[in-house]
């Protein structure tokens, strides 16, 4: 699947074109895309004189990064030790039955994303779900539903 790259060049020109400016420049393409696309990794080395074996290198070792492409809703589903116990397994097996792909996976018209997470840190709130961002606490299985409505 190719991806229009139209938005790469006014994104590179936003910052300065040195190798100091990776991680900025590799977050702004992944807001842009919602992904790292191959291509793009290749250009920024290129414009920001950096070797292309760096720009995979931090690209793979932050988990804010990925070089597959994501829905536009990410759902993050919290199996850390306080939503385990509260039913994040659960939670996470009627998310994945509700848009019918696995954690790790994006939905073929590419509206959602599951990822699961270690913790995100609202144990107070478990089980947490986070769609784009926005924390749900106390999720149970009869509202997973309304998170995941496209």
């Amino acid at each position: 699947m190719t991806h229009k790259l139209d938005r790469l060049p006014e994104i590179l020109a936003r910052h300065p074109q040195e190798p100091s400016s990776l991680i900025m420049v590799l977050q702004d393409i992944q807001q842009e895309y919602h992904y790292l696309p191959c291509e793009a990794l290749q250009e920024t080395a290129r414009v920001l004189g950096v070797k292309l074996a760096k720009v995979f290198s931090v690209a793979t070792f932050y988990n804010a990064f990925g070089l597959n492409p994501k829905g536009e809703k990410v759902v993050r589903v919290c199996v850390g030790t306080a939503c385990h116990i509260r039913g994040g397994a659960l939670i996470k097996d009627q998310i994945e039955r509700q848009l019918g792909i696995q954690a790790g996976q994006t939905t073929k018209d590419g509206k959602f994303s599951i990822e699961v997470v270690a913790c995100v840190g609202a144990c107070a709130m478990a089980p947490v779900v986070i769609v784009d961002g926005k924390y749900h606490g106390e999720v149970s299985v009869g509202n997973v539903t309304r998170l995941v409505k496209g």
